[in-house]
């Protein structure tokens, strides 16, 4: 948690300065807007890891990412949303016993949520939203002498966050997601095996064009 703390401390701080000039604002945009949206984020991961290990016991260390994600967006109607979420990121796993070093692997967990905006014509537009995701394990480097495996997994997602036009289509966006994702860690051919529960916290922004 305290890996959280720190993050939300970060974005907090940068969010402020966004938001500041818009907070008092209720002007509605123009109607009109198209079905379809499209944001690129900066995204930092932060895993709230918690693993269960056979043989040797301890838990797992898994590191903190930043790196930038696209989603895609389509609106039914002005309240309700699907939203793809693709991103991928490396992340590094130490064994708390010893401690030793598990290498790195390469990430993939796309998530589709379904989302409500209660206040479509706002100025300041938030929205919530929950769905799924299906995370891919692969591209491992592992250390010599050490063969790790992590098995693909479907987990749950859940989503906040807050659209701002800032005018012609474009926006500034803020969002936090908590995905639920676990894996079965195998080593050596299961000399070692691994409950781990990754459960990351995700806190982004970045800019968005609706058309």
């Amino acid at each position: 948690m305290r890996k959280l703390t720190q993050v939300l401390a970060a974005a907090a701080l940068a969010g402020a300065g966004v938001f500041a000039p818009m907070a008092g604002s209720t002007t509605a945009v123009a109607a009109g807007e198209g079905p379809w949206q499209i944001r690129a984020r900066a995204i930092a991961i932060v895993p709230d890891e918690n693993a269960s290990v056979t043989t040797i016991g301890g838990d797992v260390d898994v590191t903190n990412e930043v790196v930038p994600e696209l989603d895609i967006t389509y609106f039914f109607t002005d309240h309700f949303a699907a939203e793809l979420i693709l991103a991928t990121a490396r992340h590094s796993a130490t064994a708390t016993t010893g401690p030793t070093d598990l290498g790195s692997v390469r990430i993939l967990p796309p998530t589709l949520t379904l989302q409500y905006h209660p206040f479509p014509n706002a100025q300041v537009r938030p929205y919530v939203g929950a769905g799924v995701n299906y995370t891919f394990f692969f591209d491992v480097h592992a250390p010599t002498g050490l063969n790790v495996d992590y098995d693909n997994k479907p987990g749950l997602a859940l989503q906040a966050g807050v659209d701002i036009p800032i005018g012609n289509g474009w926006l500034v966006n803020f969002d936090v997601k908590r995905l639920f994702l676990e894996t079965d860690v195998t080593i050596n051919g299961g000399a070692i095996r691994a409950d781990l529960d990754l459960d990351p916290w995700i806190i982004g922004g970045g800019i968005g064009y609706r058309f």
